[in-house]
Parts: structure tokens; sequence; C-alpha cells
């Protein structure tokens, strides 16, 4: 007995995709610039990793939390900015605190006094401590991070395919990039280490989408000579559309989950996550990165060889076994 096999996508679709390049790529530009605006005047919720202090998480022995009278209890320690917050059980609480002038003496200082002023009925499960100099370099060291991927990809593409696709790939990584940093900013999802694997997650899983169409778009290229380039990118794109559906829904599901019952500690690097690649990396390589290279130039040489290699060959027919030409053409 035979099995049929589950088909999300039938084989043969014929979706113009092409034809929403003229409000895609508007909308990419009305929202990256509305991104860029969101990261200047709201900025990103940069954790201990980045800005310095100290990280506590707390569970209380004697039933749930009071987070209101904790609250209180640490503003008049005089430690400057004080956040709680609660996560998983009632009784767990997690205590950011603003990084204390005087470097490590300090910061260990201000965990001392936190104890202290909570007494014995907390038990602290996990105390990090981040001085200035190891977040600034922990910041510069993650942007140069993500500059350096964006530039190994693009040469990477340069050789693997042409120069117009590792542009448009380029591009599209970067539109994902600004994307999910514009939604970082008005989520203000925390902004630490996980983010910055998050980011970079995100700009692998792009450039593998892009990648399998683009590889389909040469091999079209090879094979229909004289097809227009707007039919060509639509039948490569519809060709992977299958192959792109089940990989999207495959970690949809898989983030879903951990998005649902990973817990606080990885929240940020989750919502960024399903931000990033459902949202805005499924819709960068069909609406983006496929129709950019029409405006890119690619195909155009292609065209021009088989009209030459076309006008050629009629040249070398005798004028006697060429076709007659039509009445008042010469």
């Amino acid at each position: 007995m035979r099995i049929p096999l589950l088909r999300i996508v039938p084989d043969d679709t014929k979706f113009d995709f092409m034809r929403f390049r003229r409000i895609s790529f508007p909308l990419s530009a009305v929202l990256s610039i509305v991104a860029m605006l969101l990261y200047f005047f709201i900025g990103l919720n940069f954790g201990i990793d980045f800005v310095g202090g100290t990280l506590m998480e707390v569970q209380s022995k004697s039933g749930p939390a009071n987070i209101a009278q904790m609250r209180t209890t640490l503003n008049g320690l005089g430690l400057g900015e004080v956040q709680l917050q609660q996560f998983g059980a009632p009784t767990d609480v997690l205590i950011r605190i603003q990084q204390q002038p005087g470097g490590d003496t300090a910061q260990q200082a201000a965990v001392a006094k936190v104890r202290a002023a909570l007494g014995p009925d907390i038990d602290y499960r996990r105390v990090e401590v981040v001085g200035p100099r190891v977040s600034t370099e922990l910041l510069a060291y993650g942007t140069i991070g993500l500059m350096a991927a964006i530039l190994g990809i693009l040469i990477y593409l340069w050789f693997r395919f042409e120069w117009q696709f590792a542009l448009g790939a380029m591009v599209a990584n970067i539109h994902d990039l600004v994307l999910t940093i514009g939604f970082m900013s008005i989520a203000q999802i925390d902004f630490d280490l996980t983010s910055i694997a998050a980011l970079l997650t995100i700009l692998g899983y792009s450039l593998n989408d892009t990648v399998v169409i683009y590889d389909r778009i040469r091999e079209m290229l090879r094979r229909y000579k004289k097809m227009s380039m707007t039919d060509l990118l639509n039948i490569s794109v519809n060709s992977t559309l299958s192959r792109s559906i089940i990989t999207h829904v495959t970690v949809t599901l898989a983030l879903l989950a951990l998005l649902l019952f990973g817990g606080p500690a990885i929240h940020s690097f989750t919502a960024t996550m399903m931000f990033g690649v459902v949202l805005v990396g499924t819709y960068t390589s069909i609406f983006i990165a496929a129709p950019i290279l029409i405006y890119l130039g690619v195909g155009t040489t292609r065209l021009s060889e088989a009209k030459e290699k076309e006008t050629a060959a009629k040249d070398d027919i005798p004028a006697r076994f060429r076709e007659p030409s039509a009445p008042g053409r010469r």
C-alpha cells in the first residue's frame, strides 16, 4: 500500500511574486527608515552585558515573593536604578542594579547591601557582576562580529555567484538586521550577548534561504537563454517555494515552543529569532533578495549574447534561403 505524501504546496505553483516588487521595495524602505528612527529616538534596552552592573536571580523561601516590599527595601539603599521582575514561579525574582561608581569593589559592595537588606529568607541562585570595561569590550566585539559576518557573506557570494548576487544578498541581510533592531527597540527586549547570537543566526538563516533561491536562478539562467528576467525569477521562486515553506513551518514550530515554554532566560533570544526568521527572513528572501536582481542587471548580458548569436546565425544563411521580408519592410 502506497502512503500519499503530505504536500503543503502544490508542485506547479505559478504565483507572480515579481509583480509585488513595486509594493515590497517602497514598503521595506519605509519600514527601514522607521526602524532607524526607533533606534535613534528610543534606543535599545541594553542588558547588563553591555552597560555594566549587577544581575541577581533570587528565590523566596517563604512562599510567593512580595515584589512591592522588595522594591521599597532596595530603593532605600541608595544604589540608583533598581529593577525587579518576576519570572518563572511566583517565588522567583530577577533583580537588576545599575553600575555603581567605583569599579568592581563598588559592585560587590552593592551585592552585599542587597543580601543584608533582603535577609535570610531569600535564596540567591545567580549573581553576575559586569564591569564597565568588560561591557564596552563586549559591545565592540559584538558589533565587529556582525560587520565581519556581513563582509564574509559578501566575499563568499562574490566568488560563489556574481557580484550582483553578492550585493543583493548583502542588501537583504542588512534589511533583516535593520528591521530586527527596530523591533527590539520598540519592544524594548533586553539586548545582550544572546541578542548578538540571535542576529547572527538570523543572518545565517536568511542567507541560506537566499542562496537556495539564487542557486535555482543561476540554473535557470543557463537553461533559458531567451526568457525574460521577470518570468525566470518567478519560476525560480516558485520551484523552491515548497522547500522554503516546509523549512519555515518547522523552524516556526520549534521557536514557538521555545517562546512559550523556554522560560524568561531565553525569551529575548526566541522573540528576536521569531521576528527575524519567520516574519523578516521569509519575506526578504522572496520579495527583496530575488527581485533586486532585476535592478542590478542580472541576465541582461545573457539576453544580449543570445540576440547576437541569433543575428549572426541569420547572417550566415544564404539570401535565397532566408524568409521573405514582410510587406513594407526591408
